[in-house]
């Protein structure tokens, strides 16, 4: 009998995983879309660069906005029905798109971006602290990293997608090609590029409900992590306030900086990929999601067999820093490099800097999966809250990337990527101190104690 609910448990962990890994899937696919997106809007609403990455704001900054009121639901909801209310909220700002195409109106567009960004707030605010918990916790950043493959696998996937789908004669919108054209010819070559999105966003939206259908009656356990609390050592059974937790609170501080970074590599690379002449810019984004892949494979065989996850996080930010300088001072005409790399593979090789834009997804890899269990490291009854509180952090998505826009524009877009270094070194000294913070006034308390 006890090998049999041994034998349960077991089946159930592995269905709830495999879940959840799905829910990253769809993650991936959904938010990795905006690399190729930013481009394709960037031509169909005739923008600048710093408007285009106005997309990046509106997605990311709707995590800021809703994650304490979706924090709140999830405390009526449970974590599944949340996942459920998620799906739906996605699916609503897919069919936004609908509209948005047919008017080429860009202001509905980031209307559409950012729904999909509340639906997608409320998935992850329940879904990364479940992937922290469900399991032990020394090996949290493994089993984040697991899901770190599905999300960044579907990165990979949906650039490529995309660009078969929506980029196939993007030539015909070239600036000389446009500036031969009359007006009301403009217009409509614009229109009929706008209008490749509908199909595409109604498949989107009804992939999504049947989700939510799916998550709604599949045997997914609810969690207790107020159980976390229970006897006198817990570690925030003395504690009245979110703000108590120096770990936390600074590790929002080191996500903001993470999420900007690896919005950064993903949909920045695009547009610097055409500012260079690459024509096939819309690929890009899955150049940075294959290095990303290669690290999360190397975090999970390495964490915590070979090392511990802050000495993966420090890793992570020193290589952030070494990538990000020699983004700004590589070639960006020689491909050899990425000939050496990946050419014998037949892939497409790619200019030196614009290599090491992509490679910043490999240095990106763990830092997610390594800063959410150091951060919800004891929180117990706290954990819903502060898992919003991190989720909150993804506004780093919503703010680092138009900046990078406006100083592309003003100076150049290699030279800007200076912007990346001090977001690195955050991160660097959480991984080094802030971690191990227990009390504002003392960091000699070491993790675990």
């Amino acid at each position: 009998m006890q090998s049999d609910t041994a034998g349960s448990s077991s089946n159930n962990y592995w269905v709830s995983i495999s879940i959840i890994g799905l829910l990253f899937f769809i993650f991936g696919f959904v938010t990795w879309l905006n690399g190729s997106l930013i481009p394709f809007l960037k031509i169909a609403c005739e923008l600048n660069q710093a408007e285009a990455y106005l997309v990046s704001m509106a997605f990311y900054i709707s995590y800021t906005l809703m994650a304490l009121p979706m924090s709140a639901v999830l405390l009526k909801t449970g974590y599944k029905n949340g996942m459920v209310l998620g799906l739906v909220g996605m699916a609503i700002g897919a069919l936004i798109f609908i509209p948005a195409a047919h008017t080429r109106v860009y202001a509905v567009f980031l209307l559409g971006l950012f729904v999909m960004g509340a639906g997608l707030t409320i998935l992850q605010t329940a879904s990364n602290p479940y992937v922290v918990v469900i399991g032990p916790r020394k090996s949290a950043a493994a089993r984040i990293g697991f899901m770190g493959i599905a999300n960044k696998a579907a990165g990979i996937l949906s650039p490529l997608i995309f660009t078969a789908l929506m980029l196939h004669g993007i030539e015909k919108y070239s600036d000389a090609n446009l500036s031969a054209m009359t007006p009301a010819a403009r217009t409509m070559a614009f229109n009929q590029l706008a209008d490749r999105l509908v199909v595409p966003y109604i498949v989107m939206a009804v992939i999504l409900v049947l989700l939510a259908a799916m998550i709604r009656f599949s045997p997914l356990p609810e969690l207790d992590t107020d159980a976390e609390d229970e006897g006198s050592e817990s570690p925030s059974s003395d504690k009245t306030s979110i703000f108590q937790f120096p770990q936390l609170i600074l590790g929002a501080i080191a996500l903001f900086f993470y999420v900007g970074v690896e919005v950064m590599a993903a949909d920045t690379i695009g547009l610097y990929g055409r500012s260079l002449g690459i024509s096939f810019f819309g690929k890009l984004t899955a150049y940075t999601m294959a290095f990303m892949v290669i690290g999360y494979v190397v975090g999970i065989a390495t964490i915590p067999r070979v090392i511990k996850q802050e000495t993966a996080l420090i890793i992570s930010a020193v290589l952030g820093l070494i990538f990000s300088f020699l983004v700004m001072f590589s070639s960006t005409a020689s491909t050899g490099l990425s000939s050496i790399l990946f050419g014998w593979l037949g892939v497409s090789p790619i200019p030196n800097s614009v290599l090491f834009v992509s490679l910043l997804g490999f240095a990106n890899a763990m830092v997610w999966p390594t800063i959410w269990p150091l951060a919800l490291e004891g929180l117990g009854r706290f954990t819903k809250i502060g898992s919003a509180i991190l989720i909150m952090a993804i506004a780093g998505g919503a703010t680092i990337p138009p900046l990078y826009g406006v100083l592309s524009d003003s100076y150049s877009p290699q030279g800007s990527y200076w912007i990346l270094l001090p977001c690195y070194l955050a991160i660097f000294l959480y991984a080094l101190k802030g971690h191990k913070m227990r009390e504002w006034k003392s960091v000699s308390v070491p993790v675990g104690k």
